[in-house]
């Protein structure tokens, strides 16, 4: 039976990601309290195409896949975007896994325990000369404008926001593992206050109070993450991105730090 996909084409354009996406699948990660969680990821995976190749073989994006069904973490994401390159004979191989991640959170006066969600992205890439592995975490937390604190006769404008987080650990040239869990804390700790699934009123006084007690810029959060990321000797690259969804204006602020070492 011919195989379509070997085909010369003459139009001379080289593809620079061909592939599948939004292909769900079971995984499971690696958890820091509990070992492992399992979740339900979305998975893209591409490769480069040469100008004279009319097409690839999607099939084998999905075998490739399976021969590693359930174990998908930072140490194996880089070798299944190697045999990605290799069995597709291309010269670069991208994959990102996106999943809900959960983590058990503790109100801070009632100590009522619920589940946190959190956005959470493995990116691997291979280039034959360049392999990499990234983390990606979306974190909500709450900011409290400080503008508005010192201008108002009482109280202050504040909102729910976003900080993105994008980390690649390395120690001697090799991978090294970064926590969810930390890359969580991180953001929350340059926020105004964190984000609860559950607070009691003894705990929304709390939170209510804390945030007003440290009001944040979104240009504060992200140069108050930024200087934790660089400060861990771990963290050899970094990007982030702090978005306010504004409560009083028919807009959103962001700001973003993109670092290397």
């Amino acid at each position: 039976m011919e195989d379509v996909q070997n085909r010369s084409d003459n139009r001379g354009i080289d593809i620079n990601q061909v592939g599948v996406s939004d292909l769900r699948y079971p995984i499971v990660i690696l958890d820091r309290a509990n070992e492992k969680q399992s979740t339900v990821a979305r998975v893209s995976m591409s490769v480069s195409l040469p100008h004279d190749f009319k097409g690839t073989h999607m099939s084998r994006f999905v075998e490739v896949l399976n021969e590693h069904r359930g174990d998908l973490t930072m140490w194996t994401l880089p070798n299944i975007v190697q045999k990605l390159r290799e069995r597709l004979d291309a010269e670069s191989a991208h994959v990102e896994i996106h999943f809900v991640y959960f983590i058990e959170k503790e109100a801070p006066v009632t100590k009522a325990r619920s589940l946190m969600d959190y956005e959470g992205t493995f990116i691997g890439r291979s280039s034959g000369v360049e392999d990499e592995f990234i983390l990606r975490v979306k974190i909500p937390v709450t900011s409290l404008c400080p503008c508005s604190k010192e201008i108002s006769d009482y109280g202050a404008h504040n909102q729910r926001g976003e900080v993105e987080i994008e980390v690649k650990g390395e120690v001697d040239g090799k991978p090294e593992m970064i926590w969810i869990e930390e890359v969580v804390e991180i953001a929350e700790a340059a926020a105004s206050a964190p984000v609860y699934a559950l607070l009691k009123r003894p705990d929304e006084r709390f939170v209510t109070m804390q945030a007003f007690e440290n009001p944040a810029f979104v240009e504060d959060i992200v140069r108050g993450v930024a200087q934790s990321l660089k400060d861990d000797a771990r963290i050899v690259k970094f990007r982030v991105k702090a978005t306010n969804y504004e409560s009083i204006h028919n807009h959103n602020a962001f700001a973003v730090v993109e670092w290397q070492r």
